[in-house]
Parts: C-alpha cells; structure tokens; sequence
C-alpha cells in the first residue's frame, strides 16, 4: 500500500511569496505540530474520539461478515437509508470500489447494486422504488440518533413498502445502524427483530465510515472489508507518528492551516483526477465542512472558522471551473487526489486520418493523456500563483481506500487542534433540526415553533 504526499506547489518558491509558504512559516509550523499531534493524542486517550480505533475492531469486521454471508443470493439491491455520514461513506466505498453510476450495470444477486435514499425529495423516493424489487431488496437503515426526521421518514416509506409485499417477512430483510443504549430506531429495531449493529458513541457520523455504518453496506455489496480496514490500520500506525515525513496526515494538516491562516486561502477544492474517487471528493466535502466550520474556539471566543471544501473532478471540471481557478480571485488551494495505476489501461488507437488534432494521440493511453492533463493544470496554476497540492494512491483498492478515509480523517482531527476548535461538533446543523422537528408537529418542540412564528413575522 503507498499513498504520498507532494506539498512543493504550496511553496513560496513555486507560487511567490504573497501566496505560497516561505521556510521561515515552515518552520514554525514544526511546533504547532506537534503540539497539535500531543493535543489529539491526549483526548483519544481521554475517550473523547474513537474513529482511530475503528481499524481494529476484528470481531465486528467478523460479525458483519457472518450476516452478509448469510444474506448472500438472495437480494440483487441494497438500499440504504440514511442521511449526511449515514450515507457519503457508503456512496464513496461503492463508487471507488466498482465504479461511478451508472457505468455499473444493473444488479444481480452475485452482484448486488447499492441504491442510497438521502432526501426526501417525493419524486426522487418514487423513481427509487420504481426500481426496485421488495423480495429482492435489502434495506439497511442508519441513524445514530436514531430519530433523524429525513431518514425515519424514509425508512417508514420502505418499510411500508416492504410489508405490503412481503408481510411478517418484511423484518427480515431489513438491518439497522444506530446507536446502542438510545434513540427510537433502536426500540423499534428491538420490538420488530431487525439484525442491528452499534456505532460507537465517541464516533460521529462524519467519522464513522469505517464502523457498521460504513462497513455494513459494504460488505453486503461484495466489498472486501478485511483489506479496507487493513489499510486504513497501516495510516492509524502512521498518524501517531511525530516524524512528518512519515506522518502524512500532520504533515497535510499544517501545510493546509499555514496556507489558510498565513496566505488567507478560505477554499479547499478537493480535485481527484479519477472517477472512481469521486464519491470521496463529496465524503471529504461533508468531513472538511461539518467539522472545521465553528462560531466559537475552545476558549469560547467567537472566531466564525471555516475553509469552504469544493469538489471538482478532473479532467471534466478543467473545462467548468479552471477558468475561475486561474483567473478568479486568489482565495483558493487546490488539492489534486492522483492515481499512479488506474484499474485498466485504455489505449487509443491509431487511426492515421491524417488530422494532426487526432493523429498525434493514436498509440497512446488515456492514462496518459489523465495524467498529462493533471500535471498541466497543476503547472498552470502553479505557474499563475495558485497554490496547490497532490495525494497520490498507487491504486484504488480497499486497502489504499481505507488508508485513504483514515488519513482524511486524521488531517481534519490535527486541523481541529490547529485552530483551537472542537471538531467533532456540530452545534450549526441542530438549530435547522429543531425547527424541522417543530414545523412537522413534533410533541416537545413548541420552543421552536414558536421562534419560526417570530422568524415568519419578521418576514412579513
């Protein structure tokens, strides 16, 4: 497995003074460091943050395995319901593991298509139903609060939509993701006889990729978990690491805080030039945002932080958003996610037209032209002051995936101590929660009712 880190096109020397890193701000980024790396260490041990121990956790590796084992023949669709880190994770292993839609093909009971309810728009939810078949359905419904309204109002759909075909046996073909000791999902999981997996209470959603909610959909699509959370086992070992050329996730983080807080660069674009790592981009979108964007720091003081994470894919959005990235204000790092071998090499072939636009391509790979194409953009913006970055995976494949999710995550923990900031909060997303649970008659909730009816007021 070997996944590197290339910060040069964040140097000074690359991109001029006024927006790249100079040794002396590099240097002094050796002692946030490893403060940040202390601090992080401190409350895992503490038990305030489980993700780094979710590798390790072999007998739910070998429970998940047993029920999908169980399972296996007699579905050709697996829906999942869930919503925000019940659901990108999911989306992410599948479109890196068997392709982006819809160059997957149909499902079958060999090879089970993943279908993931995320919104409750109506005409969205019908057209998901129109394709499926209840008798060959799966259904793993994920919350770990277990009461999120878009997703209980889903599975309510689904679930009655399977008891109208199959009855009694409607249970049985449905397993659920939630917390242990709390939440509705989980008395209703108990009363009814869904198989049910726990996540971690110190796990957030954003985090819990690799626990049940991750691992549960992924296992019953074919996805070999033993190898994702093995990968993702060799970055924890790193991460620990106090040494930055081994431990890419510190190493990233501070060279992302310098070049946000020193050169003022608020946006991250999340630029994977493969469309299989696509599903990450927009996973890593949701990790960047939800755990970096805060009011108030640890002391209390109100700071209003935040790097806005954008996902572009390359080549496409070469010929969408470059445009914007090279002449558009300056207020941007680029991060490019590179794989050295891609699945399958596609060679063109040389059809000799006699057109110098087609004929200088014949004999070469399309690989080839990805990766000229990446390299380009990177010396173009480089070439232009545009700082940027590149991850480069030998491969994807469970093992540099799960490796991959770790090291995500781990970066965003350091940034977190960096900026003096709880990460693993999310105190923006429950105002909106109450009031949903409040317009939708929600009993305990007339606070907020009546806050929208003030809100509604002032609107005239």
């Amino acid at each position: 497995m070997s996944i590197s880190f290339d910060p040069r096109n964040l140097l000074a020397s690359m991109v001029g003074d006024e927006n790249g890193l100079t040794q002396a701000e590099l240097n002094g980024g050796q002692e946030a460091a490893a403060s940040a790396l202390a601090g992080f260490r401190k409350g895992y041990a503490e038990g305030l943050y489980g993700f780094p121990d979710l590798p390790g956790n072999k007998k739910l590796i070998q429970e998940i395995e047993v029920v999908a084992k169980k399972y296996s023949g007699t579905y050709d669709t697996v829906c999942v319901v869930g919503i925000g880190g019940s659901a990108l994770g999911c989306w992410a292993v599948d479109c890196a593991m068997r392709g982006p839609h819809p160059v997957q093909g149909s499902g079958t009971t060999k090879r089970p298509r993943l279908v993931i309810l995320d919104n409750v728009d109506p005409d969205f939810l019908n057209h998901a139903l129109e394709s499926m078949s209840p008798k060959k359905t799966l259904v793993v419904v994920i919350a770990k609060s277990g009461s999120t309204a878009e997703t209980m109002g889903g599975f309510l759909v689904v679930r009655e939509w399977l008891m109208n075909s199959l009855g009694k046996k409607a249970a049985g073909r449905i397993i659920a993701v939630t917390s242990e000791g709390r939440g509705d999902l989980k008395v209703l999981a108990t009363q009814e006889g869904y198989v049910t997996f726990h996540i971690p209470e110190n796990v957030g959603g954003r985090f819990s990729v690799l626990s049940a909610v991750g691992l549960v959909p992924a296992a019953l699509i074919g996805v070999n978990i033993k190898k994702l959370c093995r990968g993702a086992a060799e970055m924890t070992t790193a991460a620990w690491s106090e040494d930055l050329e081994t431990n890419l996730a510190l190493s990233a983080a501070v060279h992302h805080w310098l070049i946000w807080t020193k050169k003022n660069k608020s946006i991250q674009v999340a630029f994977p030039y493969s469309n299989f790592l696509w599903g990450a981009a927009f996973w890593f979108r949701q990790l960047w945002a939800e755990s970096l964007g805060k009011a108030k720091d640890r002391t209390g003081a109100v700071v209003n932080v935040g790097q806005t994470p954008v996902a572009a894919l390359g080549t496409t959005d070469q010929h969408s958003q470059v445009q914007l990235y090279m002449e558009g204000p300056n207020d941007k790092v680029y991060s490019f996610w590179v794989v050295e071998k891609p699945k399958k090499q596609v060679k063109i072939p040389k059809a000799k037209l006699g057109l110098d636009g087609f004929d200088y391509l014949g004999g070469q790979s399309m690989g080839k032209l990805l990766d000229a194409e990446r390299r380009a953009t990177e010396a173009a913006l480089a070439t232009n002051g545009r700082p940027n970055c590149t991850f480069t995976l030998e491969r994807v494949d469970e093992e540099h995936l799960g490796a991959f999710f770790q090291l995500m995550e781990f970066e965003t923990a350091f940034m977190g101590e960096l900026l003096n900031i709880n990460a693993f909060d999310q105190e923006g997303v429950e105002l909106g929660k109450k009031f949903t649970y409040a317009l939708m008659g929600r009993s305990g909730w007339d606070e907020f009712k009546e806050r929208f009816a003030d809100y509604e007021k002032k609107r005239g």
